[in-house]
């Protein structure tokens, strides 16, 4: 039990902290000995804080020699109808930003939901491992329902965790690299995996209890001082022009002190902008808050502008080529859900044979 004057802890990150150190330790000692599944739900083009956030960390995996699996998570937007009417063109400009990102299809696989069969049957028989009452405890979960702005939640978005986990299992994927609002997310796949294997293993684990890494990535706030998100229309986008760019910097909320300092419980808004633009100049935000010093809040907007679009220049000119060559866009796809399909058989027949139900 916590001491009265004990922080909260309800996502158990320190504990998935600790073990990401060690993680890390070990992908670096036999990066091959580990599988990630991560990805996105397709509902619009990515931006700087899925970016410095989650994609980059994708890109350092793979270069590391990780085995990658990319789901876009096509099935998970069925909620949002203003999405799901132009799902192929909010598919496309996803994996258009996972290759200008350097997400490259000989080495990660990129896949849809809809194209693997296999990897939605499991939903059932996982479903039937986990409680309403174990649902209705996910934090992660309460979240989006209180932020899909809909008149009713459907039973797709309330399973979302159990879709998440059929994605991380069906590749046998023992490692997911999250966000800590996402380990409750996490925690019911490790959840069905154990359960599954108690019921059905015979003594011999048929799913692995998949590790949260961690990123150390800090959030970065939106352009109206909230968390960056493509829903609350305060996100600059990947794919966003150097004149789009500047535009939505020079919009930025700040605050009224004239003097540029990084501190980010007293000025957020200010602290966040110096993080991008030390992000993108591999500079601490100290550093650049002392370049800027008393020159005001336009100063510090112009250097984030900057810093910003020549980081971006050569994703933006990479998405750019890409874009002119939708046929490859779509053998990339081809290519991943053939692959993803092949492990997604092999598992289920796996889970089959252990449910006694292969006939």
């Amino acid at each position: 039990m916590l001491a009265p004057d004990a922080p909260a802890d309800p996502f158990g990150t320190s504990a998935a902290q600790a073990r990401s150190a060690v993680l890390e330790r070990l992908i670096h000692e036999d990066p091959g000995r580990f599988r990630v599944l991560t990805g996105d739900r397709p509902t619009g083009r990515l931006h700087l804080g899925h970016y410095f956030g989650t994609l980059h960390n994708r890109v350092r995996l793979q270069d590391l020699g990780v085995e990658m699996f990319v789901v876009v998570a096509d099935y998970q937007v069925l909620t949002d109808r203003d999405v799901a009417d132009d799902l192929t063109g909010h598919v496309e400009e996803l994996v258009l930003d996972y290759l200008a990102i350097g997400v490259d299809p000989a080495r990660s696989t990129i896949f849809t939901h809809s194209a693997v069969p296999a990897l939605n049957q499991l939903l059932l028989p996982f479903l039937s491992l986990v409680s309403v009452a174990d649902l209705n405890r996910n934090p992660t979960v309460k979240d989006e329902i209180t932020h899909s702005r809909q008149a009713s939640v459907s039973g797709l978005m309330f399973t979302y965790p159990v879709h998440q986990a059929a994605d991380i299992l069906f590749c046998k994927a023992n490692l997911v690299p999250v966000g800590q609002d996402q380990i409750p997310h996490l925690e019911v796949a490790r959840t069905i995996a154990r359960r599954f294997n108690e019921r059905y293993g015979a003594g011999a684990p048929v799913l692995p209890q998949p590790d949260a890494l961690l990123s150390g990535a800090p959030l970065l706030l939106g352009t109206d001082g909230t968390k960056m998100s493509k829903s609350r229309g305060n996100a600059i986008a990947l794919a966003a022009d150097a004149d789009e760019t500047a535009r939505l910097i020079k919009g930025a909320k700040t605050d009224s002190e004239r003097h540029i300092t990084y501190e980010p419980a007293a000025r957020p808004e200010v602290s966040s902008l110096l993080l991008l633009a030390a992000l993108c100049q591999n500079r601490t935000p100290q550093e650049v808050a002392a370049d800027i010093g008393s020159a005001g809040a336009a100063a510090l907007k112009k250097t984030v502008t900057e810093a910003v679009n020549e980081y971006l220049a050569p994703i933006r000119a990479r998405r750019a080529e890409y874009a002119q060559n939708r046929a490859y866009l779509r053998q990339t796809l081809r290519e991943g859900n053939e692959r993803a399909r092949s492990v997604a058989d092999a598992t289920l027949a796996e889970v089959r044979t252990a449910m006694n139900s292969d006939y």
